[in-house]
């Protein structure tokens, strides 16, 4: 089974392509700013160094949030538009599931973290000591310092944090839950789509594939746009 991954919750875009089981193409780009130009051009660079056709791919695959509003539904509709047009089915898995699985195997509790601005952070807390990883606390947003309150109340294991909010609470953190904090070395803060292709596999095997029209974002929070629409009824 060929399988195209992507990821856009972050400023990075990461892009993976699996056949039978092999991750044989993987592409992580900057693309703040940039994703509508750069997405859809690199996608189709990483099947050419494959040696694939957008019409080889049997499932398609997207991290659907939570995540920046506008990488996660730029991503979706992305993934939802190839796979329409090619006639084949969709996966969706979660963004934090996929950075946490950067530490598959450890027995070290996982927290990925994304900053997502107004002074709070997309986090969870996972399991991750087998191949696949299992919530602690699920996807959520809040506040760090709520979220660590909860941690230390909750455990007095060790726990690695990992992603962009890591970095930008690093402080935070480390003066809240002192030595019970571990922080990722910064080439795993990046997310890798060749995870995503396993969680994918794991909804295929699940049989939990989704209609293009089915695969949906999950922001967690209402947009700006939103927030204000809703403010002028």
């Amino acid at each position: 089974m060929n399988i195209l991954a992507i990821d856009t919750s972050t400023s990075f875009a990461s892009i993976a392509v699996a056949v039978d089981e092999q991750i044989v193409a993987e592409s992580l780009v900057n693309t703040n700013r940039t994703l509508s130009a750069r997405l859809v051009p690199e996608i189709e660079r990483l099947l050419a160094t494959a040696g694939l056709a957008i019409s080889d791919i049997d499932l398609f695959a997207s991290s659907i949030g939570p995540g920046s509003f506008t990488g996660v539904r730029g991503g979706v509709a992305t993934i939802q538009g190839l796979a329409l047009a090619v006639g084949r089915p969709c996966a969706g898995f979660s963004s934090l599931a996929m950075l946490a699985m950067n530490f598959t195997l450890t027995t070290t509790l996982i927290c990925p973290l994304l900053d997502a601005r107004k002074s709070e952070v997309y986090a969870a807390l996972y399991d991750c000591s087998s191949p696949l990883p299992s919530p602690r606390i699920y996807d959520c947003v809040l506040p760090p310092a709520t979220l660590l309150d909860q941690l230390a109340d909750m455990t007095g294991e060790r726990i690695i944090f990992v992603g962009d909010g890591a970095v930008r609470y690093h402080d935070q953190i480390a003066e809240r839950l002192g030595d019970q904090a571990v922080f990722a070395p910064f080439p795993l803060n990046s997310p890798h789509s060749a995870n995503g292709i396993l969680l994918a596999m794991h909804s295929f095997s699940r049989n939990e594939l989704l209609e293009p029209s089915q695969l949906l974002p999950v922001y967690l929070r209402a947009s700006d746009a939103e927030i204000n629409n809703s403010s002028k009824k």
